[in-house]
């Protein structure tokens, strides 16, 4: 009997190595939770699809927005935690998310077995050609003789969109009304038709339209400016000293996912997003720069994100109550 029991467990033991070394056998499936059109959708993909060569099998994007990202957060908390459904989000979900309700459906460090961090991506301040203001200096000036009649559109309460406002408001005393939406997409729609007059948003999904002319980029937000709006001047070089402008996308696991299977997503991910063609080709084209690392380092970076973040919600008494 003891015989048996010691040979079962080792045959047990046997095809579940066989079945790590074998993965992905099926589909994939990483969930967005956000609606399409955005950054973290497209990225999402691209890098699908480079997955779908490497491993020989489909992976799916699922779109799955709404209550600020915890929709889709949850969904994946609580699947199984077999490799199959993975979670490829912005910060939001991770780090501000926690500071926003009194309660969420998931737990962002305990509920989630981190794999990656991905890129970070650079913003910039776009607004309706029709505003009567060019700089960042113009439009302070602007809300502080019309104080809360310009409006900006955010991809949800506590997204970097968001936050990153609070962070201009606060150093530069001006004073915006907040649209929140569901995604930067239908934001970006808005402030195009002119129902609304500012955003931050990634560079990957303005610069098409800020060259046809429908967007006016103010600034950006990164510590140099671009190589493709040369002439754009940094947010920083505008009168705003130090301020930054980013986000960042992050791939996760639910709880308890075999420790093999997230090394070698890691591996594979790293490999893709580190790779000379993607990153010219891709990256660099759309002004986002890679961040990859271990999943221990990632789980670090999501601690330290969330310390940040939380200053920066508390400062500006952002709080929801109600899912």
């Amino acid at each position: 009997m003891l015989l048996r029991m010691i040979f079962t467990a080792l045959l047990v033991g046997f095809s579940q190595q066989a079945a790590l070394a074998q993965y992905p056998t099926k589909p994939v499936h990483i969930v967005v939770p956000y609606p399409p059109g955005g950054a973290v959708d497209a990225f999402a993909r691209v890098l699908s699809q480079q997955l779908s060569d490497v491993w020989g099998q489909q992976v799916v994007v699922d779109n799955r927005p709404g209550a600020s990202t915890m929709i889709g957060a949850e969904q994946v908390a609580k699947s199984a935690p077999d490799g199959y459904t993975l979670l490829l989000s912005a910060e939001l979900t991770f780090v501000t998310v926690p500071h926003l309700y009194e309660k969420i459906p998931y737990d962002p460090l305990k509920d989630f077995a981190p794999i990656t961090a991905l890129v970070s991506a650079t913003q910039a301040l776009v607004a309706n050609p029709s505003l009567p203001a060019k700089t960042v200096k113009d439009i302070a000036t602007l809300t502080r003789a019309k104080p809360g009649e310009l409006s900006y559109g955010s991809f949800g309460i506590g997204s970097t969109g968001h936050l990153n406002m609070e962070v201009l408001q606060a150093m530069t005393g001006a004073r915006f009304n907040h649209i929140p939406y569901s995604g930067a997409g239908p934001a970006m729609n808005d402030v195009i038709g002119g129902h609304i007059n500012l955003m931050f948003a990634s560079l990957s999904i303005v610069k098409g339209n800020v060259q046809a002319g429908k967007l006016r980029m103010i600034g950006v937000g990164s510590d140099r400016r671009s190589r493709e709006f040369p002439d754009v001047p940094t947010i920083s070089e505008s009168g705003v000293p130090g301020f930054e402008a980013k986000s960042w996308f992050g791939l996760v696991a639910p709880a308890g996912t075999p420790p093999d299977i997230i090394k070698k997503i890691n591996s594979d991910v790293t490999k893709i997003i580190l790779g000379p063609a993607f990153a010219e080709k891709y990256l660099a084209a759309q002004g986002l720069e890679p961040i990859v690392g271990s999943s221990d380092q990632f789980l670090t970076f999501i601690r330290d994100e969330t310390v940040k973040w939380g200053k920066v919600v508390k400062d500006a008494n952002i709080k929801i109550t109600k899912q």
